[in-house]
């Protein structure tokens, strides 16, 4: 990966903004003939003639920079405050920073969302893979399709799927770099973009104004209630995407529901009486899109699917009750957007997963020919009771009979700690063998994260406590038998860990392939 590098439109008047936010006729005088040269949040990425927006953010306070932003010759601070931490003439006080920096990206980009066609997923799980099975989908329809999420940003061309993705720090960028990503792709001939769209995003307003042509929602489970406090407010900021549509300026927008999902009733509640299309999917007989029939084989799935059109035939090479559902979300969205049905299917019979989803990680060669000598690893990204709960349930329909499922997991610092109880408790009932470790620690202790965990458990049977991830890798390698299993769950793509204020180069793959190499050495 590497860092997206700020890009500079054309510049536009600042008087238009300035109208907007009505600021006071001194500033408008002073500074009405003046243009805007770009958009800035970060101080040290500020530069002369831009309009600076003091966000207050968890670690650090825009306010504070005032002074050294004028210093670097910014034209406009932008603040929440009354009185900004620094003296300065050219500033102007709005009642929401972060409406006034979205309406700042919308105007200064031209809104791009207004010239492509985004889809926004968002969801507790799902996300990820349900955003690159419809980018597999639309390039296969012959759509220049761009992709944000977790992982980054990119835009491919069909027949040629960029691997490389931009570095954005978030799941969802900060509205500036959003806007500017798609100025970008619509530049670049994009005519499609999914996108991940997380729920500190929705709330904290960085696809504020975006004009969606769709949205999903995959499932409402318990994660962030560290930020959000209650599951209320969880689902609130979820259902701003959907309320969003309404206001959205294409003319055929739509909204793909999970219908097995406890918070299905109430979303489509949001959409009642508008002109929203409203499609379903999922197992139940009431889902436009439903699964019918599933038969796995190996490491894939077949399905078949009653839709509105008829029963079709889908062939998968992904396992597990969760990735069908992300299959299937794939699907409605793709028939949303009307591609083919024979197109979807051809997508998606060579879609083989995404990086840290579900991926099963092996040695090229392990020196003696025989395959069979070492456990079937699996790495993945689950880090929430459901995630967690969906991944085990999914290995264990690969164990084969007189193996073992074994589990290596840990939770995240500084986030929500009622889930790691729950983690604990279903690890205990769903794997034969736990290895309790660390997961991104960030500034508490890893050994309170650990109890934390172990809280959750009704017995000590079959667990192994080892704060040192690659070491509790590594030994869950070494005690595992051929034909057992291994899920290594939490941290799947990600390529660190973070302890105390340290960003430290780590990979599970990578570690899985040591533990390997050194079990057959």
């Amino acid at each position: 990966m590497h860092s997206v590098e700020p890009m500079t439109s054309t510049e536009k008047p600042i008087l238009s903004l300035l109208e907007l936010w009505a600021a006071p006729d001194q500033l408008k005088d002073r500074l009405g003939t003046t243009s805007i040269t770009g958009l800035a949040y970060d101080s040290r990425a500020t530069k002369p003639g831009n309009i600076f927006f003091c966000i207050e953010g968890e670690h650090f306070d825009g306010n504070n920079f005032v002074a050294d932003v004028m210093t670097k010759g910014a034209s406009l601070v932008v603040s929440q405050r009354k009185t900004p931490a620094a003296p300065c003439d050219n500033y102007v006080v709005v009642d929401d920073i972060r409406l006034a920096m979205a309406q700042a990206a919308r105007y200064f980009y031209d809104d791009p969302t207004s010239k492509l066609r985004l889809i926004g997923v968002t969801g507790t799980n799902g996300k990820t893979s349900t955003t690159h099975i419809v980018e597999r989908i639309l390039l296969a329809a012959g759509y220049k399709t761009g992709l944000i999420g977790t992982m980054g940003a990119r835009w491919s061309t069909p027949g040629d799927l960029k691997r490389d993705m931009l570095d954005l720090h978030h799941t969802t960028p900060q509205c500036i770099d959003f806007y500017q990503v798609l100025d970008t792709m619509v530049n670049a001939g994009v005519s499609h973009v999914v996108m991940e769209v997380s729920s500190h995003a929705l709330y904290q307003k960085r696809v504020g104004l975006a004009n969606f042509a769709g949205g999903c929602l995959t499932n409402i489970t318990q994660d962030h209630l560290d930020f959000h406090k209650t599951m209320e407010n969880y689902k609130e900021a979820k259902a701003i995407l959907f309320s969003s549509l309404k206001d959205s300026c294409h003319k055929e927008t739509y909204a793909v529901l999970n219908a097995d999902d406890e918070a299905y009733s109430e979303f489509n509640a949001i959409l009642k009486d508008s002109p929203i299309e409203l499609f379903s999917y999922g197992f139940s007989k009431e889902a436009d899109f439903r699964i019918i029939e599933e038969t796995a084989r190996g490491l894939g799935t077949d399905i078949r699917v009653a839709m509105p059109e008829g029963e079709e035939d889908f062939n998968l090479k992904i396992l597990g009750r969760f990735n069908l559902y992300n299959a299937l979300a794939g699907i409605t969205i793709a028939r949303a957007e009307k591609v083919e049905i024979k197109t979807i299917k051809e997508a998606l019979a060579e879609f083989t997963g995404v990086d840290g989803r579900f991926e099963v990680v092996r040695l090229s060669e392990n020196g003696n020919g025989n395959k069979k000598s070492y456990p079937l690893c699996i790495v993945d990204y689950a880090h929430t009771p459901d995630g967690l709960e969906n991944v085990l349930k999914a290995a264990r329909e690969v164990v084969p009979q007189g193996g073992k499922l074994v589990v290596v997991f840990g939770c995240g610092g500084d986030r929500d700690t009622s889930k790691r109880p729950q983690m604990g408790a279903i690890a205990e009932r769903l794997a034969d063998r736990l290895y309790v470790t660390s997961d991104n620690p960030r500034s508490e202790e890893p050994k309170q994260i650990i109890a934390d965990i172990l809280a959750g458990l009704s017995r000590m049977q079959n667990v192994q406590v080892e704060e040192d991830r690659e070491k509790s890798i590594e030994q869950a390698i070494q005690e595992a038998a051929a034909q057992d299993v291994i899920v290594i769950a939490g941290k799947g793509h990600e390529t660190y860990q973070l302890i105390k204020d340290k960003v430290l180069d780590f990979d599970d793959r990578q570690k899985v392939r040591q533990g390997l190499t050194k079990r057959l050495s």
